[in-house]
């Protein structure tokens, strides 16, 4: 059973995704780490991030691991390296260039081949995953992501300021929805979530229940909250 997780950027995805993986005992595709990595190498390479041949060329040099809790570039963790700031300031460029998101979706797609996974990102209901039993799309307002983040990044001992990942969120919001490849839309049979108010515990147990109710028997709907 694959279960696509989509959403904007500070929704949450990735801490929830991984923990509804744990409860179900699915593996968990963290999309988001796979191109942050790639932004990672180009930077690292210093070639054009708006070179598209060039930064493909780093792309397919790039040996991407995930692990629970981590992230390896190239047999090097760079679990902490990828949410730096700097990186999300960078990726813009990547994540718009088509040959690597094909790259990466054909990536995403061999690793969830003949097993179970929760996988998050922003088309993975719409573009890698179009047939997967079950879609949710997971959401909240603009300034409580931006909280969301804020705190994750304080809690990771990164340096860290409300307005500056506000507006770079929102920018990042019009980029997502309005690109031509793979842009960031809810997939018409997902179930949408608004997690305002919620814990993060109260969005896993809706979460559950919805993977639940679709494995005996799937329904279209909408929740909010």
């Amino acid at each position: 059973m694959i279960v696509t997780i989509d959403g904007p950027a500070g929704a949450g995805k990735s801490s929830v995704a991984l923990k509804l993986a744990e409860n179900l005992g699915f593996f968990f595709l963290d999309t988001g780490a796979m191109y942050r990595c790639v932004t990672l190498a180009c930077m690292r390479a210093q070639v054009d991030l708006h070179d598209p041949a060039a930064t493909l060329e780093i792309a397919n040099c790039c040996q991407i691991d995930l692990a629970r809790g981590s992230v390896a570039l190239n047999r090097l963790d760079v679990t902490r390296e990828i949410r730096n700031p700097a990186v999300a300031k960078s990726i813009k460029a990547i994540a718009e260039n088509p040959e690597i998101r094909e790259l990466m979706v054909q990536q995403q797609r061999r690793i969830c081949t003949g097993q179970d996974c929760v996988t998050e990102g922003r088309d993975q209901g719409t573009v890698a995953f179009p047939n997967a039993e079950c879609k949710i799309f997971l959401t909240a307002t603009a300034e409580e992501r931006a909280r969301r983040r804020y705190q994750q990044l304080l809690d990771a001992g990164i340096d860290a300021d409300f307005d500056e990942i506000l507006i770079q969120q929102n920018q990042r919001d019009a980029n997502d929805s309005n690109r031509l490849t793979g842009p960031l839309i809810a997939a018409p049979d997902a179930i949408v979530v608004a997690t305002d108010g919620m814990s993060e515990q109260q969005v896993l147990d809706k979460l559950l229940e919805i993977v639940r109710s679709r494995r005996s028997g799937p329904s279209s709907q909408s929740v909010t909250k």
